[in-house]
């Protein structure tokens, strides 16, 4: 009983990778945009939390060459070294974890949106400026003239 499904399962399936009427899923735009943006979003935490390890293991590190290795024995160098790669790790995740929920997909939109009126108007005010220098009546005469000797 179960080979006979699994051949059907097989058959079904060898049938579909062959046919002709294949069915493909269709993911509209929006649904592919926020697909993407959560692969970044993962990829980012993964990132930071890879740095958290990281850090973990380099301030180890760190306190063994000072203290075990006796490198810089007369000063705990080992301290400043760590709280400045824990300032770094702070901003990293600050960057990751806060500022990206501010500034996410709907405030890029609205920055796309405002930078593209921003050309829209400045196209327009060029075109305006193009005609008013150069009117198109002016460029006619000079053409139907320029026709004329020739």
């Amino acid at each position: 009983m179960i080979i006979s499904n699994w051949l059907i399962f097989v058959s079904k399936d060898t049938y579909s990778m062959f046919s002709k009427n294949k069915k493909t899923s269709k993911i509209d735009v929006e649904q592919h945009e926020l697909l993407e943006h959560a692969h970044v979003r993962i990829k980012e935490k993964k990132r930071l939390y890879n740095h958290f390890i990281v850090f973990l293991v380099g301030s180890v590190f760190l306190v063994l060459i000072n203290k075990i290795l006796k490198y810089g024995e007369a000063y705990d160098w080992f301290i400043w070294a760590i709280t400045f790669w824990a300032f770094l790790f702070v901003i990293h995740a600050i960057n990751v974890l806060l500022s990206k929920n501010f500034m996410g997909l709907d405030w890029e939109r609205k920055q796309r949106e405002k930078l593209v009126e921003k050309q829209k108007q400045r196209i327009a005010e060029i075109q305006e400026e193009i005609e008013t220098d150069f009117p198109m009546s002016n460029i006619n005469q000079k053409k139907d003239s320029w026709e004329k000797l020739h």
